[in-house]
């Protein structure tokens, strides 16, 4: 399963879980923090959607490095 963090405003934590590759794209669970609150749905993502996404830096892949500088 990979991790991929999502462009949020200041004070707010996004991440998606791809959780299988379906036919048209993805199964994801999409995780957000806001206020000390947790809110987890599950979604599907086409793959065309998800690959603008990343191109435009809107989703970015996880990375140990980068969750431990903030």
């Amino acid at each position: 399963m990979k991790r991929y963090c999502l462009k949020s405003r200041a004070g707010q934590i996004d991440y998606i879980d791809i959780i299988k590759e379906i036919e048209d794209g993805y199964l994801i669970r999409l995780t957000r923090f806001c206020d000390g609150t947790r809110k987890i749905s599950q979604e599907t993502m086409t793959r065309h959607l998800f690959n603008i996404c990343v191109k435009t830096g809107c989703i970015y892949e996880f990375t140990a490095n980068k969750a431990s500088v903030a």
